[in-house]
């Protein structure tokens, strides 16, 4: 719809069930999942920033995608919650655009900061000597900088295309601004849709490939050499469980959109509700749990306030 004394264009979501009947106990559940969120991402992040031990490549690394996570659900979550209170679940379209903006361009850092995990622990396991050479500081905030500019880069250019283009639809048929956006353009963009293909396979196909080689190679030196065992499974399992919980959701991102399938609204609500819950509480209790240098600082944070 279109607000005339403000020329803004508003989008509606239609994802949402019986939210009028249920919005207080939609906002309690999902202002306290925000709060996990925040908690127990930034709870690692903070004790590895305190703790010096931890201020290797490794650690650093995961901080940084635990810090990813949080923004990730911070664009998402704020706007959730205005909308379980709201009588109408409305959101201009340049909202709409940045929503998306952040949406895939922290999705897609996700995927590099995984691969830049998988070469650490690949230069760590199967070149250990030469580890403090190739991984020093500046390699690591080199991959850092990377990881999080190349693919705002890369999300920059369909988002300002978008932003100039005429939009003839505005219900979208879910509860956040996802690929779907380019159903509301009153003519479909071949070049955008080209261009959405390269940037999903440099931003996710390739990565998820070499985090795969690597994990590979790590497996082969893993099992010739019985030494290395407990560290490769102890330091890669974790990424491996990461990488294949964030993947599965990706794919119905991508993929459902793609298909058309018809699917009933409750059942969208519930794969909509998934990517935004799982992914950033799953991060924290993964590598809270099976990190043994991140478990024993939480084991004495825990146990001595108990």
């Amino acid at each position: 719809m279109m607000d005339n004394r403000l020329n803004v264009t508003y989008i509606t979501f239609d994802g949402y069930v019986e939210v009028h009947r249920y919005r207080y106990l939609y906002f309690v559940i999902m202002f306290t999942v925000y709060i996990l969120i925040i908690c127990s991402n930034f709870t690692i992040v903070s004790i590895i920033v305190i703790h010096k031990s931890l201020h290797e490549p490794m650690y650093i690394f995961i901080a940084a995608l635990l810090i990813n996570s949080v923004l990730f659900s911070t664009a998402i979550y704020p706007k959730l919650l205005i909308d379980f209170l709201s009588e109408k679940q409305i959101i201009s379209y340049p909202a709409c655009l940045f929503q998306w903006f952040s949406y895939y361009s922290l999705g897609c850092s996700e995927y590099f900061l995984l691969s830049v995990m998988a070469y650490d622990r690949y230069v760590s396991i199967c070149n250990p000597l030469q580890y403090s050479i190739i991984m020093r500081k500046t390699t690591v905030n080199m991959f850092l900088i990377v990881a999080w500019i190349l693919p705002v880069c890369e999300v920059s250019v369909p988002m300002l295309v978008s932003a100039k283009k005429e939009i003839c639809k505005f219900h979208l048929k879910g509860i956040l601004c996802n690929s779907t956006v380019h159903k509301l353009h009153c003519v479909s963009s071949r070049l955008l849709n080209i261009y959405g293909l390269v940037v999903f396979v440099s931003a996710a196909l390739l990565p998820v490939l070499f985090i795969l080689f690597t994990y590979t190679r790590i497996l082969v030196i893993s099992y010739r050499c019985k030494g290395v065992r407990t560290k490769a499974a102890q330091t890669c399992l974790p990424h491996l469980l990461v990488l294949i919980n964030f993947s599965c959701l990706s794919a119905y991102d991508v993929l459902i959109p793609r298909l058309e399938v018809d699917f009933p609204k409750i059942v969208r609500l519930i794969m909509h509700l998934q990517m935004i819950i799982y992914h950033p509480l799953f991060n924290p209790i993964i590598y809270g749990l099976k990190i043994t240098g991140i478990y024993e600082h939480l084991k004495r944070l825990f146990c001595k306030r108990v």
